[in-house]
């Protein structure tokens, strides 16, 4: 009986040790700008080139490493606002000071699917996103640091 209570007990801290894990992704925030008004660490993302106002512009953070950058699930925060035609600016607090990347899509018909012939895209360092990288450049070339204060950084908005 104590061997099963023991394991027991051993199973359920090892559940509570991979809850904080898990519970960094895949956080749904609001774009709330005083939170870069402070101290961080955060990311003023200042968007730019935004086509129209019409649908959905969705700026998601990811870690800066190979095991995080644009893999399912493994997004830090997400953020959506209706899309403004011009210049955007959001706010995106990370858990701490650190390597990251920021992926930015324009979703025009605010169908929740990529149409590549009308929707948008860019990357943290806009990078070059072209055929031959089918879109989706390395987190070598998005990720930049982020320090205990507010980085900020601009995204050009890129269409077909």
């Amino acid at each position: 009986m104590m061997k099963r209570i023991t394991s027991l007990a051993l199973g359920a801290v090892a559940l509570l040790a991979a809850a904080p894990a898990q519970a960094q992704y895949n956080q749904r925030i609001g774009n709330d700008l005083s939170r870069c008004r402070g101290s961080g660490p955060a990311v003023l993302v200042t968007v730019e080139g935004v086509s129209q106002s019409a649908g959905t512009v969705r700026v998601q953070s990811y870690r800066g490493t190979a095991a995080d950058w644009l893999q399912s699930g493994r997004w830090l925060t997400r953020i959506e606002s209706p899309a403004r035609a011009g210049t955007m600016t959001f706010c995106v607090p990370v858990p701490s000071a650190g390597s990251y990347g920021i992926a930015v899509r324009h979703d025009v018909n605010g169908n929740g699917r990529t149409d590549l012939r009308t929707d948008g895209g860019a990357m943290s360092n806009n990078p070059s996103i072209n055929v031959f990288n089918l879109g989706r450049p390395s987190w070598r070339a998005t990720a930049f640091a982020v320090g205990e204060d507010v980085r900020r950084i601009t995204i050009r908005m890129r269409y077909m």
